[in-house]
């Protein structure tokens, strides 16, 4: 996987400064909505589960770094959240696609979740993420890399 940075709400960072430790990026499409508030909901609450087997958890989304300190604060999530706002993030993953929204045709994230080992590569991903039971899958998979 090509190091890339981001703004995210604990400071910039990179992947090569998380080198060591399993990265789990999820990608939803938008902050204080109910799909998206249930899922950082459950990776918080798994948060000391992945922490043991050696991984972080970043949620990424093309909200503002404003909204995403808003929703991190107001839910108490346990992660930091990247701000996408260019896409470059999102290209990078492939996760922008057509979305039927109301009868419409939208481009929107598409709910992701892709796992980097602790060498830089990526191991596992999971497209058109349904959530119940979705950060469960994450962790199984997480702990047997561990």
């Amino acid at each position: 996987m090509s190091d890339f940075s981001a703004a995210a709400t604990g400071g910039d960072l990179t992947l090569s400064q998380h080198r060591g430790k399993a990265i789990v990026l999820y990608f939803y499409p938008k902050d204080n909505t109910p799909g998206c508030t249930t899922e950082g909901s459950d990776f918080s609450a798994a948060a000391p589960q992945f922490a043991a087997a050696n991984a972080i958890i970043f949620g990424v989304s093309r909200d503002s770094l404003k909204s995403h300190e808003g929703f991190k604060a107001k839910m108490n999530f346990s992660f930091d959240l990247i701000s996408d706002p260019d896409e470059k993030m999102c290209e990078l993953f492939g996760v922008i696609k057509m979305k039927n929204m109301y009868g419409k045709q939208a481009r929107g994230v598409e709910r992701s979740t892709f796992v980097i080992d602790r060498a830089g590569v990526l191991r596992k991903q999971w497209r058109g993420v349904k959530v119940p039971n979705h950060v469960a899958q994450v962790l199984t998979f997480v702990q047997s890399i561990a």
